[in-house]
């Protein structure tokens, strides 16, 4: 990161030889003032671009944060408006990162990214010739279509340092997964029946 004193250092190395411009290099002098104001906007002007370059990532954006929102659609009616800025950060890049799929592994990524713990079960129908008698339940066929997600804690956002808002975040918030069921609405294969348990929350 280049500072003041370094742009103080290169706007000196511009000026022509000689002994003139000797004398106005001189601590104190008027030029050495004028230069030395030119170089404090410049390195503020390099440190607004560096900051810039961390606004392009939307796991440490922040004041670009709701530019990013806008672009993603969010808030929408499944997160809300009451996030801490890492619940914020974190919705923004599951919205941004989600590529779909329809296994049980890509449902628990998703459960993952928004901070909740979850076990998820999938029904299958007896059949005979593959179902063993005594070892599976009697389901009817239609029940392939229909997956159980059990939460079984709250999820938990702790306050840190870099991370959240002073002032604004509280030190500690649990959420009882108000946003968990609505999201696995909508990202759920549309042909299947989803049921939510609360065992843990």
């Amino acid at each position: 990161m280049a500072t003041t004193t370094d742009y103080k250092a290169q706007l000196q190395g511009l000026l022509p030889p000689g002994r003139l411009w000797d004398a106005l290099r001189e601590d104190g002098s008027l030029a050495d003032q004028l230069l030395a104001a030119l170089a404090e906007e410049f390195a503020r002007v390099n440190d607004r671009a560096e900051s810039l370059l961390n606004e392009a990532n939307p796991r440490a954006t922040y004041e670009l944060l709701a530019e990013w929102e806008a672009f993603a659609n969010l808030p929408d009616t499944c997160t809300g408006s009451t996030l801490t800025l890492q619940e914020r950060r974190a919705v923004l890049v599951q919205r941004l990162t989600a590529t779909g799929g329809q296994s049980v592994t890509y449902f628990q990524s998703v459960v993952k990214r928004l901070g909740y713990t979850v076990e998820i079960t999938e029904y299958r129908p007896f059949i005979c010739g593959i179902s063993q008698c005594g070892m599976q339940a009697l389901n009817p066929p239609k029940m392939r279509f229909v997956w159980r997600v059990r939460l079984t804690d709250p999820r938990v956002t702790y306050f840190r340092c870099g991370e959240s808002q002073v002032g604004t975040d509280p030190l500690l918030k649990i959420n009882r997964a108000e946003d968990l069921e609505c999201v696995l609405r909508r990202v759920k294969p549309a042909h299947t029946s989803l049921f939510m348990s609360y065992e843990g929350a």
